[in-house]
């Protein structure tokens, strides 16, 4: 993807006021020809940095949001209040949900009954179960911010996990359709390796261009060049002092600046390169013992 274009939706998702899901919907209508996976990607990627950086607001205004909370609920208003919240805070609702419930722990002087280790304890156990909050409004409202939610709860996190494996599954349907033999994670691991690639080949390929394939990493999201630099820091580096150099895999795309990048430790493709070069064990020459 051009840097342009991506600058452009990057804008207008920051400019957005409103849930992600919905940001997302406004995406698919104003870029028809983009792939929703890739602008579901982007959009995911860029909520998650707005809500990173909007942390300290529901932090430092824990006790405003919460008596707007129980004053909303006092005045009859409509459910989804803490998602109404959440839009003008511009955060993701379950995060300004874990806020109220904070400062619910704090002002109810939950500490005192021993119940509950900390705070912190308390919170995360009312987000995995919201029939144990003892007040009905709030259990309500908690359970559709984590419903309305589609970043930073566990059935978001699943769901990702789910595609993830979908999309490895994918690959190794296109390996074995191309004939490569390769071992998968699960067998490199159970032969001791800590750090492992998706895939390793039993036998090197190699691209039109020259490039050597030894592995290849599995990436079932979009990545622009800070996405990128980061797993490289994280496992790119690890695989290539391990194995060689290798191929990453972004699925749902990726900025150009990635792809043209003149690094020689691994190469970064959508979808598996055409053209690909088998070696020809009957043209290697063994070593002469002399």
């Amino acid at each position: 993807m051009d840097l342009e274009l991506y600058n452009e939706i990057k804008t207008i998702i920051k400019q957005y006021r409103g849930l992600s899901k919905l940001c997302l919907r406004e995406l698919t209508n104003m870029y028809p020809s983009i792939p929703r996976n890739t602008l579901g990607s982007i959009c995911s990627l860029q909520y998650q940095h707005i809500c990173t950086i909007n942390h300290y607001k529901l932090k430092t205004n824990a006790k405003r949001l919460y008596r707007r909370f129980t004053e909303a609920v006092v005045e009859g208003q409509n459910p989804g209040i803490i998602i109404r919240l959440a839009q003008e805070m511009n955060s993701c609702p379950s995060l300004v949900a874990r806020t109220i419930l904070s400062q619910y722990y704090i002002e109810n002087n939950l500490e005192e009954t021993g119940e509950f280790a900390s705070e912190k304890v308390f919170v995360t156990n009312m987000m995995k179960d919201t029939s144990a909050i003892n007040d009905r409004d709030l259990a309500f409202e908690v359970f559709l911010s984590v419903m309305y939610d589609d970043q930073y709860v566990p059935v978001a996190d699943s769901i990702k996990h789910c595609i993830g494996a979908d999309y490895e599954e994918v690959l190794k349907a296109k390996l074995r359709a191309l004939g490569v033999s390769y071992k998968d994670e699960c067998v490199l691991r159970m032969r001791g390796y800590d750090k492992t690639p998706d895939i390793k080949l039993d036998i090197p390929l190699a691209t039109a261009d020259g490039a050597l394939v030894n592995w290849i990493e599995s990436k079932a999201l979009f990545a622009d060049a800070f996405v990128h630099e980061q797993y490289v820091k994280n496992q790119y580096v690890s695989y290539w002092n391990r194995f060689g150099s290798g191929l990453v895999i972004y699925w749902f795309g990726c900025t150009k600046d990635i792809i043209e990048t003149s690094e020689k430790r691994f190469i970064v493709r959508n979808d598996i390169p055409e053209n690909l070069v088998f070696m020809n064990p009957s043209v290697i020459k063994a070593p002469s013992l002399i």
